[in-house]
């Protein structure tokens, strides 16, 4: 037989945690074909895998790429640091199914501007980005705000009892066509008047399909505990599985007590299925958010419409250039977007090892100076948890990024090495794997990923993305437009 694709000799990573092994790989098609030692076998391409690792493919659980792998489906800041499938329509802010009267309300132009959402249905978009056809694979979550946007006339209320069903009708008919589930942003001012109530009626549409319900928590501040309960409670309503995004322990009165969230995470498992994400840096990155104005922490601004020559600058800096408050430049420079370092380290190498915790980038591709979690997430931890600061086995951090995520969301044949599974896989060195990406210079390949292959394609190589692109959309398992 004559493969694709033969790694010879590579250190394989199967993506389940297990201790890694030498052997030699087999692509044909868009397959995995045999792993073994295959000395006599022939393939129209061989690669020397000697002192390199396998891994699958890297699934990036926290993303809001809606727009982008569409506009941009050469995604370089995804494969060129090993990611090949993307969860998108995170933090309650989905490109679908949208309908939009005016420009898109915060946080949904984080995703990109008033004509990029042209996805009256969930399908329209799974169709559009077949199309664009990616450099890597796609699955998405409906987003709660975007579903409130689609009905409502003032997203600073609660929901009417019409408008909720609605909502679950459109919801219902996104999981019908192969959606993930439904996703929540309840800390954004879109949001934050929608009622626990409100939430649980539309996670109850999901288990029907077995769907997920993740969630941007009511908040991570100081009430934070309060939230978790929430999430968990809105998900034994809804009898599906609960995520909780980037979680964290947000303000400088607030670190430390990742101690006591991991432990109400523990307490929640023993009864149902919960899990969360996490990125490996100690700041956040949004649109600016005036209540978490503070001069206790540091705010970077990535980017502003009112003044854009006050981008990449402190909002310290700004308000003393200005002549304002703190409070009365965040103000003024709004709408924006803001880098907050308000997390403890101890409190992220916490959550990052914790036996629930998958890694999600929760990177802004539209930002003119994004946070470095966008090109970097994956390799850091890898580079600088895993080999530099021992905090987990290499083995552990790949299934935390492949096997784990891809089991939480039902992504069949992805995030394994194994026969029959997807050809989505990583070659990278080891020993000088690294994230390059800074909150300074935040636009940077990561050092140490040799190849990329989606689906069987070669699709990044020696820094280069191929213009061969093999991603595809991946719909919900077990529904009719598979």
């Amino acid at each position: 037989m004559l493969f694709d694709t033969l790694i010879k000799q590579v250190t394989v990573f199967d993506g389940r945690g297990s201790e890694p092994f030498i052997a030699d790989v087999a692509v044909l098609g868009d397959k995995i074909a045999q792993i073994g030692s295959l000395d006599h076998s022939q393939a129209k391409q061989v690669i020397d895998g000697v002192g390199l690792a396998l891994a699958p493919g890297f699934i990036d659980v926290h993303t809001h790429d809606d727009t982008n792998v569409i506009r941009f489906p050469q995604c370089e800041a995804k494969v060129s640091q090993g990611v090949t499938t993307v969860i998108v329509g995170n933090c309650g802010i989905s490109a679908s199914p949208t309908i939009l009267a005016g420009d898109p309300p915060d946080p949904m132009n984080l995703l990109g501007k008033r004509e990029d959402f042209q996805y009256a249905t969930f399908a329209d978009y799974a169709q559009a980005v077949n199309a664009a056809q990616p450099a890597v694979n796609v699955a998405a979550l409906v987003g709660h705000t975007t579903l409130r946007n689609n009905v409502m006339d003032n997203l600073n209320r609660s929901a009417s009892d019409e408008e909720i069903e609605q909502m679950k009708a459109a919801l219902a008919c996104a999981m019908e066509q192969g959606a993930l589930g439904l996703s929540s942003g309840l800390a954004y001012a879109s949001a934050k008047q929608a009622t626990a109530d409100e939430v649980m009626r539309l996670a109850s549409v999901l288990g029907a399909h077995g769907g997920i319900y993740t969630t941007h928590m009511r908040t991570e501040f100081e009430a934070i505990l309060a939230a978790m309960d929430e999430a968990f409670e809105t998900g034994q309503y809804a009898k599906v599985p609960v995520v909780i995004s980037h979680l964290k322990c947000a303000g400088a009165g607030n670190w430390g007590r990742t101690v006591e969230v991991l432990e109400r995470m523990d307490h929640a498992h023993t009864h149902q299925d919960v899990a969360c994400d996490c990125y490996p840096y100690s700041a956040s990155s949004s649109t600016l958010d005036l209540n978490q104005v503070t001069d206790e922490i540091d705010i970077f601004i990535t980017w502003s419409e009112a003044h854009p020559e006050q981008s990449g600058k402190m909002l310290k800096q700004i308000a003393n250039e200005m002549g304002l408050s703190l409070m009365a430049a965040a103000k003024a420079i709004q709408p924006a977007g803001a880098v907050y370092h308000c997390m403890d380290e101890a409190d992220v190498e916490r959550v990052l090892s914790y036996k629930l915790t998958m890694v999600g980038s929760d990177g802004l591709p539209n930002d003119p100076h994004p946070h470095p979690r966008l090109w970097g997430t994956f390799p850091k931890v890898l580079g600088h948890y895993s080999r530099e600061q021992g905090l987990f086995s290499l083995a552990e951090a790949i299934h935390k990024m492949t096997g784990m995520s891809a089991k939480r969301f039902n992504l069949t044949g992805r995030g394994d090495i194994a026969v029959g599974a997807f050809a989505d896989l990583v070659l990278f060195d080891p020993n000088t794997i690294k994230d390059t990406a800074t909150f300074e210079q935040p636009i940077s390949k990561a050092r140490g990923i040799y190849k990329v292959f989606v689906n069987g394609s070669l699709t990044y190589s020696e820094g280069e993305v191929s213009e061969q692109r093999k991603g595809t959309f991946i719909y919900r398992q077990g529904n009719s437009y598979q």
